[in-house]
């Protein structure tokens, strides 16, 4: 007989390290009747075969926060369960073959300063005096994190797993979920069947995906997306090497490789370009500590030059040829939260290589987001709400996993776009852009024109961490916008109907803005959390007495609309994602009212259509909706045409601004433009942990209203005063670029870094935003230090701003 209970409060599927560890972190948190279901036995999926490398420098001070919580967690498992995890502090060097790949590794080092990670730039030789056994051939420089390490993954996991059980935890083996029920827009338990054949059902209250690998299959047992796809992963094993001794981890990511000494022997392991993807039928039902094929053909470039950067590798043995199977995500970022289609389904799952380093962290903050229904901290970079619907498509996984894993060591530049599996989502303007020379990027599936290419130039992205070979096309862009009038596709933006008899009164619920507006007003607005935290950054257009219009990046759509659904309770509205149903073309540039008055009878004088409102007009032979905003900072309207006529609008506008000199223009414009302005990118400058008044976005919130979410937070902080500003810098130096995560210097101190970077092609440098902490202090007291930013190791003057630098009294967007 089975002792498994028929009620939980929590079923967690996988026991991988990643299982594991929610396991581990609720029932520290005091969860009782936390139980862990695992198909075959702990570890005996990924988890088993991982390299072990425990670092703690991760593209953003989260992500390295949750790295930095795993390696602390790792060293006092032991102690608290007697298992040794085989954690060890050896440090690790990352070495550059070229001059792009040096700015890369220097451009790391001065984020992890910013983020208290120790850190020291070192030369070649001083390489050499670290790791004896390489060859410098070709090195240019390296970097040294001390504090990162190496473990036992098992070891690990199976460390968390008794750590869960000494709490009162249930973890079982054997024992594998067949099903998952559903009710509505909840979950109500799982069915499951053991290795004699005997089945049930637990009721529970929450259910977390951990299921590595088999976590597409598991989500969609719950009608959830979660994309991912297996690949396979090769690293060599040596001999027992005499007189080998405990050395740090080496990254040469030029070679894609990754080399770790374990008990005197090497292991040598790789990320190559081209992936193989592996189980596009399924996971074998009898998959347990498995290996694949091995594939020494394809693994052997990545050996040839392994034995030339290590010579003794080609001396030693070749004890194991290993290749396993590891799960990765359209975008290399793992995936966790709530699950947007379902209102008590959690996921963590998707790690890309990197799950032993981020299990103890990424349990602990999904814990705590389950415990109290609220993220800790922006999780945003891998909340799983990112992920759109169809990029659970199989075909779609099958092609992107191939650049993935490759991905992990390829140069991280600035701009880079993914290669596979593209050309999906497309706006109904979409061949026009290519017809005149657009060059396309992509977010959310969506192609969008980046830059346009003039006649003979070549249309592609020439990557590098300097000036790129679109840097001069894109301020020709800025210039048409700033100067004269650029137009450009705007259909991506998330666009989401909100209507019912009670829209008015859920949106001034939901949002922190007065919606009680006349038709056609647009309100720009945030949506807040409790803590006054900024959840989603939109503007909502009032289309008639009973429908509203909310606008959302492009990216965050489906968690801004998933918000919104969770947050409807007894009010009588619809939500629908109408995004696809109209194409937006911006018309931006103080030559923009001209332009429109060739194209269309209606008035766009500020007395009919001033800043802020909406109108029906006719365009062309066809009609259209102009919404008179601006994230340039220009005067303009963005022009809404519904998708069957949007190609006669396209040609209209098009063909009018040929005598006008207008300019079509790319999302790089858009972001220059925006930065020189001091306008907010959500993601970056603004997320759930920023408070709206520290964002500089109390404008925005009406407290006059009674009941919104977050208003007792914005009324506090009022009270208590600011802890952080937003502000804007400007560097002195015209020639230095910034991207964002550079360190800023106040009065020689690390005080913060950049959420955001550019170039400003109208203010003469490279402009950043960033938060500074300013306890106490007075706005003129924060003005009045010194700032530089940190880029690439050289400190940069820079001037500063609390207000924007470009029209900081917003004229020219009225006139």
């Amino acid at each position: 007989m089975s002792t498994l209970p028929t009620k939980a409060r929590v079923v967690i599927i996988g026991g991988g390290v990643i299982g594991c560890s929610v396991a581990y972190h609720l029932t520290k948190l005091g969860w009782k009747d936390v139980v862990l279901l695992e198909r075959k036995q702990l570890t005996s999926g990924t988890t088993w075969h991982a390299a072990g490398l425990i670092g703690q420098l991760r593209a953003s001070s989260n992500m390295t926060k949750l790295a930095r919580y795993s390696a602390e967690l790792y060293l006092g498992l032991e102690e608290e369960t007697g298992i040794a995890t085989g954690v060890r502090q050896v440090g690790s060097i990352s070495v550059a073959l070229t001059e792009e790949r040096k700015e890369e590794l220097y451009r790391s080092a001065a984020m992890a300063r910013a983020f208290g990670v120790p850190v020291e730039e070192i030369s070649p030789a001083e390489v050499k005096e670290r790791y004896e056994h390489i060859n410098l051939d070709g090195v240019k420089a390296g970097v040294w994190l001390p504090t990162d390490g190496q473990g036992d993954p098992a070891n690990i996991a199976l460390a968390l797993a008794k750590g869960a059980r000494q709490r009162g935890g249930l973890v079982r083996e054997r024992v594998k979920v067949t099903g998952i029920v559903k009710d509505g827009r909840r979950v109500t338990g799982v069915d499951w069947k053991d290795e004699n054949g005997e089945t049930g059902h637990i009721a529970a209250d929450m259910v977390v995906n951990c299921a590595g690998m088999w976590g597409h299959e598991v989500g969609r047992m719950a009608g959830v997306n979660v994309p991912l796809h297996a690949c396979e992963h090769f690293y060599i094993v040596t001999e027992a090497i005499a007189g080998l001794t405990q050395m740090p981890v080496l990254r040469v990511p030029d070679e894609c490789a990754y080399y770790k000494e374990d008990a005197g022997k090497f292991l040598l392991g790789a990320f190559e370009p081209n992936a193989k993807p592996w189980g596009m039928n399924g996971i074998p039902d009898s998959f347990e500590f498995d290996q694949l094929p091995e594939d020494f053909d394809h693994f052997e470039p990545i050996l040839e030059n392994a034995c030339n950067r290590l010579p003794m590798l080609a001396e030693a043995g070749v004890h194991t040829f290993f290749n396993g199977p590891e799960s990765f995500t359209p975008d290399d970022a793992y995936h966790l939260g709530l699950a947007p289609e379902v209102d008590n389904f959690w996921v963590a799952a998707g790690f890309n290589s990197i799950g032993i380093q981020s299990a103890g962290g990424a349990g602990m903050a999904l814990s705590e987001w389950m415990d109290k229904g609220e993220k800790p901290f922006d999780l945003g970079d891998v909340d799983v709400s990112r992920m759109q619907p169809f990029q659970g498509n199989k075909h779609y996984l099958f092609e992107r996993s191939k650049e993935t894993l490759g991905l992990l060591y390829a140069d991280h530049y600035p701009y880079r776009q993914k290669d596979t599996a593209r050309g999906i989502r497309r706006t109904p303007f979409h061949q026009y852009l290519l017809d005149h020379g657009a060059v396309m990027g992509e977010i959310a599936g969506w192609e969008r024109a980046n830059w346009y290419a003039n006649e003979g130039q070549e249309r592609e992205y020439q990557y590098s961490w300097k000036r790129q070979n679109w840097f001069e096309n894109s301020a020709a862009e800025h210039r048409a916008v700033r100067e004269n009038v650029g137009m450009y596709d705007m259909s991506s933006f998330g666009k989401i109907r909100v209507e019912g008899r009670d829209a008015e009164a859920f949106l001034n619920y939901v949002g922190g803005g007065d919606y009680s507006v006349p038709v056609g007003k647009i309100v720009y607005t945030q949506f807040l959390n409790n803590r006054g935290g900024i959840e989603a950054d939109v503007t909502v257009t009032r289309l008639s007495e009973t429908a509203y219009l909310v606008v959302t990046p492009a990216a965050t759509r489906l968690a801004d609309q998933t918000w919104m659904k969770r947050h409807i309770g007894d009010f009588n509205v619809v939500i629908t994602d109408v995004t696809a149903g109209e194409g937006v073309l911006a018309v931006m540039g103080p030559n923009a009212r001209a332009l429109l008055q060739k194209v269309s009878p209606a008035d766009f004088s500020n007395e009919v259509n001033p800043f802020g409102t909406a109108q029906e007009i006719e365009l062309g032979m066809g009609l259209a909706r102009v919404h008179r905003v601006t994230y340039v900072g220009e005067l303009g309207w963005e022009i809404y045409v519904s998708s069957d006529m949007a190609g006669h609008a396209f040609e209209t506008l098009y063909a009018a601004g040929q005598g006008m000199g207008m300019k079509l223009c790319g999302m790089h414009m858009m972001d220059s433009c925006r930065i020189e302005k001091g306008f907010r990118h959500f993601g970056h400058d603004i997320t759930c942990e920023d408070h709206v008044l520290e964002a500089g976005l109390g404008f925005a919130v009406k407290t006059a209203k009674p009941d919104f979410i977050g208003r007792d937070a914005v009324l506090a902080k009022k009270e208590s005063g600011l802890v952080n500003r937003l502000l804007q810098f400007k560097l002195q130096d015209s020639e230095p670029l910034l991207y964002h995560n550079e360190p800023v210097i106040r009065d020689g101190e690390i005080v913060g870094y950049l959420s955001s970077g550019n170039y400003g092609h109208t203010l003469g440098a490279a402009i950043g935003m960033g938060y500074v902490p300013c306890k106490g202090e007075s706005a003129v007291d924060v003005l009045a230090s010194n700032y530089e930013i940190d880029v690439m190791g050289t400190r940069v003057k820079a001037d500063v701003s609390l207000k924007p630098m470009y029209d900081p009294k917003a004229e020219r967007t009225k006139v």
